[in-house]
């Protein structure tokens, strides 16, 4: 199989991979349902030390700058309570925490999680999150720019590996909402 974007060696889809993913990720592209296909979510296999977006594009080529999302985990706290939720904004950009993210939420203060907080809630690898198997009840903040993108290179939940999906179907996952100005 040939991957949609960038030239990686090895392109599968995600759900004969199962075996290289976490559990919760695994779980998900099981489970996958909706208008874009599950054989449309791509596995490509990437080393692990160059996972962090700057590396990776570094070694696999610019271009993929544009297409690439990150996914980083915020928590917003209001009185005793937190909540967690997933945000993915395109790699050039940061997540708006304290404006974008702490209005939708509905918090008194927002911040990254710890990233004890980040692997232990959600059991993916630091370096590897994803939106796809994000704990059920979460919600997942979506860039609007990542969903006009025909095609988006992820974390896999792992730092090896890493899944193509189109952008579209972000807006398909449990508790997404898509934002305008959510990254900055």
């Amino acid at each position: 199989m040939h991957a949609p974007i960038g030239a990686f060696d090895d392109a599968r889809p995600a759900s004969d991979c199962l075996d290289l993913l976490t559990a919760p990720v695994a779980d998900a592209v099981r489970a996958w349902s909706g208008a874009v296909p599950a054989e449309q979510l791509i596995y490509v296999d990437t080393d692990p030390r160059i996972a962090d977006t700057a590396a990776f594009v570094e070694h696999h080529g610019q271009e993929l700058l544009d297409q690439s999302a990150n996914c980083v985990v915020v928590a917003g706290k209001r009185g005793g309570g937190i909540t967690l939720a997933g945000c993915l904004v395109p790699s050039r950009a940061r997540v708006d925490v304290n404006g974008v993210v702490r209005r939708h939420l509905g918090a008194r203060k927002a911040s990254f999680a710890s990233m004890d907080t980040a692997v232990g809630e959600t059991g993916m690898e630091y370096g590897g999150i994803t939106p796809i198997g994000l704990p059920a009840g979460w919600p997942l903040l979506v860039d609007s720019l990542v969903v006009d993108t025909p095609w988006v290179l992820i974390g896999s939940g792992r730092r090896r590996g890493k899944l193509i999906v189109p952008g579209k179907a972000f807006t398909e996952l449990p508790g997404a909402v898509v934002l305008d100005g959510l990254g900055v």
